[in-house]
């Protein structure tokens, strides 16, 4: 019965290390991506658990990075809505809080759409690749846009708050991923337009 315990023990090891093993060419690959964008260590820290799926692939690196943004935007939309429901919240914070959460519904649109276009390009070449790939670029882009229109909202020296701090530094951090997303989504159009013949 001992050995069936230390058996199963030991498989179970094995399947974990099998799951959670990456190999050096996947993180070296996160690494040296990551460096084309503007905010490198935090694009390592987002993707780096997504490594044994991304492997080298330039596709699955975008996609990964678009998904982590998305994820982070639903979140902060959650939270975004649930600060407009703070007691004590200013009329003019109030309003740019409602600004704020159609922001960040938009966002999770453009995004859930590249992620999709993305996903769908399978085997595309020549001028349909460069129109499915600017869709994700518009889209990604635009999200971006959204979420910098949320923060811009909150300016000025009446804006000045708990309400403000809390939401600018949830939204500026999605922005820094979306930010990330779309420069290695540029990325791997830019490789793969040069490949067109």
């Amino acid at each position: 019965m001992a050995k069936l315990g230390l058996y199963l023990l030991l498989l179970l090891c094995a399947q974990y290390l099998a799951v959670t093993a990456v190999s050096p060419d996947s993180a070296n690959f996160i690494r040296a991506s990551c460096r084309a964008t503007r905010y490198p260590a935090l694009c390592i820290q987002c993707l780096s658990s997504y490594a044994s799926t991304i492997q080298q692939s330039e596709r699955q690196l975008a996609q990964a990075a678009l998904s982590v943004s998305l994820a982070r935007a639903r979140s902060t939309a959650v939270f975004v809505s649930k600060m407009s429901r703070v007691s004590g919240i200013k009329p003019r914070e109030y309003r740019a809080v409602k600004d704020c959460i159609e922001n960040m519904g938009d966002t999770v649109d453009q995004l859930s759409r590249s992620i999709s276009e993305l996903g769908h390009m399978g085997q595309v070449r020549g001028q349909d690749f460069l129109w499915h790939m600017s869709n994700v670029q518009t889209w990604a882009s635009a999200a971006l846009t959204n979420e910098n229109t949320c923060v811009d909202g909150f300016a000025g020296r009446f804006m000045e708050g708990n309400v403000k701090a809390a939401i600018k530094n949830r939204v500026i951090n999605v922005a820094q991923i979306t930010s990330n997303a779309l420069a290695l989504v540029n990325r791997f159009a830019a490789r793969h337009k040069d490949a067109l013949p």
